[in-house]
């Protein structure tokens, strides 16, 4: 290769890769914040969505569970669970089922990983079980891809 990059074409490809990908990452800020809005538009938080949001906070659900990828792995993915639990065919066997399976631990069966056992009010357990709901419908472009998490 007997040609040699000049000082001047350097700069060239510089500010000319510069301004492409400037351009290219305006247009997928404004794209994301379209999106963004549209989701709030359509899957609005409730006062109850966000209660349940502390309740996951305050108790530290993510130290063991996910909740959308984000989280610890020692426990099931909780983005889905309103779906493995039935809720887009009998919401309320779904809502009794969870909070039943909250209540209920930890069972003592020796050798499987337990779920400490909180004291979370009636309410709050409601509140929970409106932010799995909520996050269930979130639209993740389908990940998981398997329901099971």
């Amino acid at each position: 290769m007997s040609e040699v990059l000049t000082k001047s074409a350097a700069r060239n490809i510089f500010y000319g890769g510069t301004a492409f990908f400037f351009i290219v990452f305006v247009g997928l800020v404004g794209h994301s914040v379209s999106t963004v809005n549209d989701m709030e538009k359509s899957h609005p938080v409730t006062p109850s969505v966000a209660a349940g949001k502390h309740v996951w906070e305050k108790n530290a659900c993510i130290d063991c569970h996910t909740i959308m990828g984000e989280g610890a792995y020692f426990a099931p993915e909780l983005g889905n669970v309103w779906v493995r639990y039935g809720g887009r065919e009998d919401a309320a066997a779904a809502r009794d089922g969870l909070k039943n399976w909250i209540k209920s631990m930890p069972t003592g069966i020796e050798g499987r990983r337990q779920m400490p056992h909180f004291d979370i009010t009636e309410k709050e357990l409601d509140d929970l079980v409106d932010f799995f709901k909520w996050t269930s419908e979130v639209n993740t472009q389908n990940w998981p891809p398997k329901v099971s998490g």
